[in-house]
């Protein structure tokens, strides 16, 4: 793989760039801040907007390191901040839980991970990121396959992996930070699988 740390990617409706301090309000406010949103997430809702500062400037450290993909999801018409979408190297899908044939675990198991505040949900921007990143894993970063996975009582976010390309592989278990299980449910998608466009 070549990887590539978080550049910017552009969609017909979004841009997809590094979150920076300056963010920090707006993220609190549209999704960081909102427990509907967080509520499937591994972190908890976080409790005001310095919390999100906080974190914030930890990321911005991280974004010197070529294999940290971690985007803010803008759109494209008002620079409006819906949410984020980053790539993380799984850490509990073991290879064994697998069920697609021909995976290769050499590089661990990459999944896409995201989420936008509840006023840009149903409108295909979450579709729309999650391709661009799809995209630019398996173009710039010649990545083999992604795993992605959703707690099983969040279906829309199934959707949207499916939409994206997306094919459910099995049933498994998440742990929030907390240590909490969640029932959840792994995808798979193989670079010579995957649609082009949405």
């Amino acid at each position: 793989m070549r990887h590539q740390g978080t550049v910017t990617l552009s969609t017909s409706r979004l841009v997809l760039d590094r979150l920076h301090p300056a963010d920090a309000q707006a993220m609190f406010s549209t999704w960081a801040g909102d427990d509907a949103v967080t509520r499937f997430m591994r972190w908890p809702t976080h409790k005001n907007s310095l919390e999100t500062l906080e974190l914030l400037a930890g990321w911005e450290c991280l974004y010197q390191n070529a294999d940290y993909y971690n985007w803010a999801v803008r759109r494209a018409s008002d620079g409006a901040l819906l949410g984020t979408i980053g790539l993380v190297l799984g850490e509990e899908q073991a290879p064994e839980s697998w069920r697609a044939p021909g995976l290769d675990f050499s590089a661990g198991v990459w999944e896409p991970g995201y989420c936008l505040g509840r006023a840009f949900w149903g409108q295909g921007y979450a579709t729309e990121a999650l391709a661009a990143v799809r995209d630019f894993w398996f173009d710039r970063v010649d990545g083999a396959w992604l795993g992605c996975c959703h707690a099983a009582a969040n279906p829309a976010s199934g959707r949207v992996m499916e939409k994206a390309g997306w094919r459910f592989d099995h049933d498994a278990v998440y742990h929030r930070w907390d240590g909490t299980p969640v029932p959840s449910r792994a995808y798979v998608l193989k670079k010579e699988e995957r649609p082009r466009g949405l």
